[in-house]
């Protein structure tokens, strides 16, 4: 009935839709605004709980000071945070490449509370045009599923709208302006991760060009981090993902805020069978996309399927990365429409609003740790769950749409 509604949506006359497109993103604006002036008023830190925006805003001072490669060191990273909030225990590591780095610095040239305002509304604003070309008259339809997630993101002020409007360029672009398209999938190196399978589709479908700009693109900004920051920067960083990779061994990020089948499994039977259960993951994501691009309705729902599993294949991901999948949601749509019965649909909806908001709801509550980083957080992640279940829903229409397919042929 949910998704009858939702989907209703299209029908409706575009003076109609245009107004829901108002509400909400005037609903939007007025929640950064609000998180703005709180920020204003209070600083980053608030009961001991920080966002993550304060870490993008110390590496932003940090690059013009001098010493950025000391972010990557997680104990003086710490006591960085701890400064700013002089007394806050939550803490957030800091991996991300250094073209990430560069791409933050201008923030530190405002007051915080204005770094995160125009960092959030810039992205958003990029992430729904986007978001917008991609799913046309179902705009509102995706968004409304999206919402949790979007929502998620603002509070944290993390970059998950940066990372779906590059991916949404780079979907838009990829037939008719691959140099462009590979440029916005290169950009990508600020969360790679996040990128894998999208790259994988360009090499299933043979997109040289876009592999190409994309491959230039990585390399260029890497010469320019070394120039900026010299090679050490490169060292430092390579030792911060290390470190990270010994965190998520020993459980002490907070799983039930990350979506990966990781930490879905992390809880119940260990590291290192969390870790065989991600590479099984991983294996039936990529076996569903190749099969989506070889035997899927078409080649948008290919590329749907390709970013709808670039958010599952690395254990390190979390609830604000999801809106990348609002991205794959305006791509599928068109043919999951003709593949899945409305109930399947519904389903669909329900996996993708329930993985962007059971972290939030969860933090809501503060039920168990409340020290960020600093314990273990023993709690099976639900929204990586769901996750999964939504891949088999996604591989089971794309198995449905072979076997009418070799119906077809066979009839012929």
């Amino acid at each position: 009935m949910v998704a009858a509604a939702l989907e209703q949506i299209q029908y409706f006359a575009p003076t109609r839709r245009a107004a829901y497109v108002r509400i909400i993103v005037a609903g939007l604006a007025a929640v950064i605004l609000a998180k703005s002036i709180d920020f204003f008023e209070h600083g980053f830190w608030k009961a001991d709980q920080g966002t993550d925006f304060a870490a993008f805003y110390i590496v932003a001072q940090r690059v013009w000071l001098g010493d950025v490669d000391l972010a990557y060191h997680f104990q003086t990273f710490m006591k960085m945070q701890a400064e700013l909030s002089n007394a806050a225990t939550s803490f957030m590591p800091w991996t991300y490449p250094p073209q990430f780095d560069v791409l933050l610095a201008p923030l530190a040239f405002l007051p915080g509370w204005a770094a995160y305002l125009i960092f959030v509304a810039v992205t958003l604003g990029a992430y729904l045009v986007t978001l917008r070309v991609l799913a046309a008259t179902r705009f509102v339809h995706v968004l409304i599923v999206s919402s949790p997630a979007i929502a998620v993101t603002i509070g944290s002020g993390q970059n998950g709208f940066l990372t779906g409007a590059l991916l949404g360029i780079a979907c838009i672009n990829v037939e008719k302006r691959p140099v462009l398209a590979g440029i916005a999938l290169g950009a990508m190196i600020i969360k790679p991760h996040l990128a894998i399978a999208v790259g994988v589709y360009m090499l299933l479908t043979k997109r040289w060009l876009v592999i190409a700009a994309a491959g230039v693109t990585i390399i260029l900004s890497a010469l320019i981090c070394t120039v900026l920051f010299t090679p050490t920067i490169w060292g430092a960083w390579s030792d911060g993902v290390r470190e990270s990779v010994s965190y998520l061994e020993e459980g002490r990020y907070p799983l039930f805020r990350m979506i990966s089948a990781y930490a879905v499994l992390y809880p119940i039977v260990g590291s290192s069978i969390a870790a065989s259960g991600q590479a099984i993951t991983v294996c039936l994501a990529l076996c569903t996309l190749t099969l989506g691009v070889a035997r899927g309705p078409s080649s948008r729902f290919a590329l749907g399927v390709a970013v709808l599993t670039s958010v599952m294949l690395s254990p390190y991901a979390y609830d604000y990365d999801l809106p990348i999948t609002g991205v794959a949601l305006a791509l599928l749509l068109p043919d999951f429409s003709a593949l899945a019965t409305l109930r399947e649909r519904g389903l669909m909806y329900g996996l993708l609003m329930f993985a962007g908001s059971y972290g939030l709801l969860r933090t809501a509550m503060h039920t168990g740790t409340a020290n960020g980083y600093v314990g273990r957080v023993f709690e099976a992640s639900l929204s990586g769950a769901a996750l999964m279940v939504l891949l088999l829903l996604v591989l089971h229409a794309t198995l449905r749409w072979t076997r009418h397919e070799r119906l077809a042929e066979r009839a012929d």
